[in-house]
């Protein structure tokens, strides 16, 4: 073996490594019978930090605006407190916060296919611990969606 090729597969990952030996995974959202591509297939990780950015920046903006009438330390702190009630009510009634409606996402129920309040609260409570949204699955998904039992799909 290339010492170029054993760095490559250490770099790449452990996923790699099994799918150079032969292991199929499938495509994402295949073990919850999603679509690979287009509408109702997983939302993609670029899109959900996208959407992720442009939350935080309203609530930021409201908090900084509205509550603290300037940025000061505890601007941040109302920023997580605006961040969850907008998560958790837009998130558990319409399925989808201003940012993911803006990079086309949104977040289904997996036993229903539609929002639900008490796992959008679930899920908005999870994600602003945020240790859970960075523990992500196969198929893409964060503890917090797993939690929740929850998908982030495309619209």
């Amino acid at each position: 073996m290339d010492k170029r090729e054993a760095i490559g597969s250490w770099l790449s990952g452990p996923r790699a490594a099994a799918e150079q030996a032969g292991v199929d995974f499938g495509y994402r959202g295949q073990q919850l019978g999603l679509p690979e591509e287009g509408p109702g297939s997983i939302a993609r990780p670029g899109r959900r930090l996208g959407a992720l950015a442009v939350d935080w920046a309203m609530s930021v903006l409201i908090a900084s605006q509205l509550i603290t009438q300037s940025y000061t330390p505890t601007t941040s702190n109302w920023a997580l407190l605006v961040f969850f009630a907008m998560s958790a009510l837009t998130v558990g009634t319409i399925g989808f916060t201003p940012g993911k409606r803006l990079f086309g996402l949104r977040v289904v129920d997996l036993a229903t296919g539609r929002p639900s309040p008490l796992r959008g609260l679930l899920r908005s409570v999870l994600l602003c611990l945020a240790v859970p949204a960075l523990i992500w699955d196969r198929d893409g998904r964060g503890l917090h969606d797993r939690l929740a039992r929850t998908v982030e799909v495309r619209i």
